[in-house]
């Protein structure tokens, strides 16, 4: 498959198939770089479900009962401490809102695209 780029970000790209793409190796500064206005609304839309609210990247998810919410919180929870890259969230029985930002970079940043498209992937 052929990525072009339609962003000057190195991290962010479009591939043929319209999914965004994080290409590896990942340069640990530009993890830690935000993305711009530009690169992040072309990557919110390729996550469905997601805006940007306050400055962070911003969902809600439903579930059918509270196990199955805190079990998608507990699979994530594995993730983002493997990623190093934890998640500001709220639980209310069957609901999970999650927010992410990168603070040390003051924005958000693919790090932060990396988790919210873990976390749809699970809440499947």
């Amino acid at each position: 498959m052929a990525i072009v780029l339609l962003t000057s970000h190195p991290l962010l790209a479009i591939a043929s198939d319209a999914t965004v793409q994080s290409p590896l190796p990942r340069n640990a500064m530009s993890a830690l770089t935000p993305l711009t206005d530009s690169e992040l609304q072309l990557a919110i839309g390729q996550l469905s479900g997601w805006s940007v609210k306050d400055g962070k990247l911003h969902r809600q998810f439903q579930f059918a009962s509270f196990v199955e919410a805190f079990g998608f919180m507990s699979s994530l929870a594995l993730v983002a401490e493997a990623a190093g890259h934890h998640p500001e969230w709220f639980n209310v029985y069957n609901r999970v809102t999650i927010d992410l930002t990168t603070h040390d970079a003051g924005g958000i940043t693919i790090k932060d695209i990396d988790l919210a498209r873990k976390a749809n992937e699970l809440a499947k």
